[in-house]
């Protein structure tokens, strides 16, 4: 009999970023320029009608973007309401409503 002591073994939690997809956000990247200009100051995500009901964030699908986590993107961009609010007080102009809809046309190209 196996005893438990109460603990557990946790996943590993590191990142290979070699092994991540990294073609969503060249796509992104080649088709909505203005996401270079992100400077994660959270506004977005403090502003988000969505992220008051659902856990949602802006700055999270952003560094997931970047690390090529692809699973994750798909998840989170299928919470996003497309109100507009993060776009209206982003103090950089991104152009986040069309961020997300060239995501869910990167999805489904590149699958």
């Amino acid at each position: 009999m196996t005893k438990k002591f109460g603990y557990s073994i946790l996943r590993d939690e590191s990142i290979d970023f070699d092994r991540n997809d990294k073609r969503i956000s060249a796509y992104l990247h080649a088709h909505e320029p203005s996401i270079n200009l992100c400077i994660g100051c959270g506004s977005c995500t403090a502003t988000c009608s969505t992220g008051h009901f659902v856990d949602f964030n802006i700055r999270r699908l952003h560094t997931l973007i970047r690390r090529g986590e692809t699973r994750e993107i798909k998840k989170e961009i299928r919470k996003c309401m497309f109100c507009g609010k993060c776009q209206l007080v982003c103090p950089r102009g991104v152009n986040l409503r069309n961020v997300i809809l060239t995501l869910n046309r990167a999805i489904e190209q590149l699958g």
